[in-house]
């Protein structure tokens, strides 16, 4: 850090490549005072692994890993590598590593420790460990981790039970010189716990990340690839023998006599290390074996060592994946990962990776090299439609948690663990992304519930969903403008149109066939009612951005519904009457404003006392939605009264959901009550409660301009991507919904439209205070720019 006389201040912003590495570029901001230099300098993580275009499954691993980090924390840290490579072995890479390291050279060792050392922006050093890698050179490498300056963390890809004396001192020097090390199973933990001494506070369990992968047809898939009408079994991995695939084929002839249409797909090209070796040996031992067996129909070899979107859609066409490994030792594995996460049933064998897994109805296991377990196995699944299609779907939850996104919450969570605050992490907001939206709309109206992310619309549709729509599209289409956007508003519009009765009520509850359900005569409506008026006034905002068309239906539903809403006394639905009030800006309105704020006022004056500012006996759904109306009363009126109650209360209300820089709204089991602790539950935190909480905040930044409040709704917005209790993400970036909620210890993987509508609005008003900050950030620029001048 240098001091100037100059009155200019500078700041780096660091860019990213896709190799790694990364360049900085000086931005310039004013300042009124003599000023300082800044070198920024962006924490570094080394991963020292094998890296793609070598053909290895831990260099796919690293990849995978490294892409979802920056994905997930984009600024927080640069993520670099130093690729191993051996004589044989020296890949020409698609990303450009930062280091390489050649382990069949002694000297490589020492000329790299020597420029790790000497980068002091590498904060941590992550070793992807294989003991094949280091094999010609295990002294060595033992000499150059003893070297290195930086923290280590050793991610184990293999642990070996019942070690020998020197297997167990190879691990014991590792962990020496470990901060931490990384296994994928719980097992794996118990055997460096148990048998190599390894202190289990030093020991952290990250499972073998997978991907999501979008909803697709399996159908469509298999017409795609030739395979319509097939029943598919399939393996994929780098071929050798330890796969064991001979098992499989002969197990297949007594398949293919009761099901003359499957196909067995060997998925994948032999393991390079192998090829160098023996080259075809083993490939052209199964031909041969199934030419003998006449299977000849039956099984396909794609010699390919598959891109990552074409080997996800083979899994999602496969109807059962088949793993036939003969090593009991193989802790984990990514293939077998990969299949369970396409939510394909599994047969396999019982590695320790299958045991941990393959429980709760998600495939079965069969011994070692047992063909005939492996027919029974493969015929009651393909014999049993919706328990085959019930295993898929126990698949994809099981293995949710192990989402890519997941792995780099996990690991970045460990990095910043282990480097004292030198690394603080910043979620990256994802880019808008309304596929879910539209996959679960139709021409009538938005369906309430899915599957995973496949609309159900045996739950028909709501008008709360369907107003939640049209307003969440209305402030997309602020910013967009898209044609698109107008068409998908016209649809949730036509639905309010639609429930609105005769009488000036909306009805909530439309089956499939479109008709009302009798759930519409046993519910208070209040609120749905509510909801849609807030989305009308909202659309009827806009006027000026949409056809004359739209305002003239919408002020006509609006000013039906019109009459019955000063009857209504619902908490939540006053105020969502007072907000589409509020944007309607019809002065005419006011009086009815004033009615439905002063119920909450007499409301909140009968419930505060000493350590109580609220509105009712405890803090149930929806809170914030509160405060927010009388804010926007405030506003319409101008009464400080309802500004006063407004801050009180939405001051309290925040006191209560923030902890240790996370947010925890009050679910159903763990509310908030007065003159009570909370129910420490967890059990279900909602996507619309931390939305609610969102749109509030960001109301209250505008009109209040307190910092703390933005810099709340981005610590709740957090939430969504993996800031929670569990530390899982809430939003699927694959398909652009949101899950439906945050239990006690799993995720609802349920794609639904609340869900997902409520994420949106959350987003789009992270985006507006975005747009706040940049507009507040220019006018200081200027203004301190001209006083420089004076």
């Amino acid at each position: 850090m240098k001091t100037t006389i100059k009155t200019t201040s500078l700041r780096t912003e660091t860019n990213f490549n896709l190799d790694g590495t990364s360049h900085q570029r000086f931005i310039s901001t004013f300042s009124s005072e003599s000023s300082v230099h800044y070198k920024v300098q962006i924490p570094e993580i080394l991963f020292i692994t094998s890296f793609p275009s070598r053909e290895c499954g831990i260099a796919s691993y690293s990849q995978d890993l490294i892409h979802a980090l920056q994905n997930k924390f984009g600024t927080s840290f640069i993520c670099s590598v130093c690729a191993l490579e051996t004589d044989n072995e020296k890949p020409v890479y698609n990303e450009k590593p930062m280091y390489v390291l050649n382990t069949d050279q002694p000297t490589s060792f020492l000329k790299t420790a020597f420029a790790i050392n000497r980068n002091r922006n590498i904060q941590l050093v992550v070793i992807q460990h294989e003991f094949g890698f280091f094999m010609e050179n295990e002294s060595t490498f033992y000499t150059f981790i003893e070297s290195l300056d930086k923290p280590i963390v050793f991610v184990f890809h293999t642990v070996l039970p019942h070690p020998s004396f020197a297997m167990k001192a190879k691990v014991e020097k590792m962990a020496a010189e470990a901060e931490s090390i990384v296994v994928m199973t719980q097992l794996a933990a118990h055997v460096l716990t148990d048998e190599y001494a390894v202190p289990a506070q030093q020991i952290q369990v990250i499972p073998h990340g997978t991907h999501l992968v979008p909803p697709s047809n399996k159908e469509t898939l298999k017409a795609n690839y030739y395979l319509s009408g097939r029943k598919v079994l399939s393996t994929f991995g780098l071929l050798s023998s330890g796969k064991a695939i001979e098992v499989t084929l002969e197990g297949l002839p007594p398949l293919v006599k009761t099901n003359p249409e499957i196909v067995f797909l060997v998925l994948g090209k032999t393991h390079p290390s192998i090829f160098k070796n023996e080259g075809e040996k083993y490939r052209l031992f199964l031909e041969e074996k199934v030419k003998s067996l006449g299977l000849s129909n039956h099984v396909l070899f794609v010699n390919e060592y598959l891109s990552l979107p074409v080997l996800l859609e083979y899994l999602q066409l496969t109807d059962i994946y088949l793993f036939t490994s003969n090593d009991p030792n193989q802790a984990v594995s990514g293939t077998f990962s990969y299949a369970v996460s396409c939510g394909c049933p599994i047969v396999s064998t019982p590695i320790p990776h299958a045991k941990e897994v393959l429980g709760n109805g998600v495939g079965l296991m069969i011994d070692f090299g047992n063909s005939e377990q492996l027919t029974k196995a493969v015929s009651s699944i393909l014999n049993d439609d919706e328990g085959r299609k019930r295993m898929g779907l126990n698949a994809i939850h099981k293995m949710a948690p192990t989402a890519w996104e997941n792995s780099a919450i996990a690991h970045a969570k460990l990095f910043e663990k282990l480097t004292e605050g030198k690394i603080k992490l910043q979620y990256k907001i994802p880019e808008v992304k309304l596929d879910h939206i539209k996959r679960m709309t139709n021409e009538f109206g938005m369906y309430q519930f899915a599957q995973i992310s496949q609309p159900d619309p045996a739950w028909g549709y709501t008008l709360d969903d369907n107003a939640r729509a049209l307003l969440a599209l209305c402030q997309h289409y602020e910013r967009s403008l898209l044609v698109e956007d107008l068409e998908r508003m016209e649809i949730y519009l036509g639905f309010l149109e639609y429930c609105l009765q005769n009488d000036g009520k909306f009805l909530n509850y439309v089956d499939f066939e479109q008709e009302f359900t009798g759930q519409n005569f046993t519910e208070n409506l209040e609120d749905s009612n509510g909801r849609a008026i807030w989305a009308l006034g909202y659309l009827l905002s806009i006027k000026s951005l949409i056809p004359r068309s739209f305002f003239e239906r919408a002020e006509s539903i609006f000013n039906r519904a019109l009459p019955n809403l000063r009857h209504m006394h619902s908490t939540r639905a006053m105020a969502f009457v007072i907000k589409g009030l509020y944007y309607h800006r019809n002065l005419e309105h006011t009086w009815l404003i004033e009615i439905l704020a002063d119920r909450l006022v007499q409301m909140y004056r009968h419930e505060k006392k000493e350590k109580w500012m609220w509105f009712e006996a405890s803090l149930s759904y929806g809170n914030s939605i509160v405060p927010e109306a009388l804010l926007c009363a405030f506003h319409s009126t101008g009464s400080l009264v309802y500004k006063a109650i407004a801050k009180e209360s939405f001051d309290f209300l925040l006191s209560k959901l923030y902890k240790n820089g996370q947010i925890s709204v009050p679910t159903n089991l763990g509310r908030y009550v007065k003159n009570h602790k909370k129910n420490q539950t967890q059990a279900c935190e909602q996507p619309i409660d931390v939305a609610y909480i969102i749109l509030a905040l960001e109301k209250f930044y505008t009109v209040f301009g307190e910092r703390i409040y933005a810099e709340k709704a981005l610590l709740a917005f957090n939430w969504f991507l993996g800031e929670n209790h569990l530390g899982r993400i809430i939003y699927n970036p694959c398909t652009g919904g949101c899950y439906d909620g945050l239990e006690d210890n799993y995720i609802n993987l349920n794609q639904g439209a609340e869900s997902t509508l409520s994420y949106l609005l959350a987003r789009l008003a992270i985006e507006r205070m975005q747009d706040i900050n940049e507009l507040g950030q220019l006018e200081e620029r200027k203004i301190l720019g001209m006083m420089s001048l004076i």
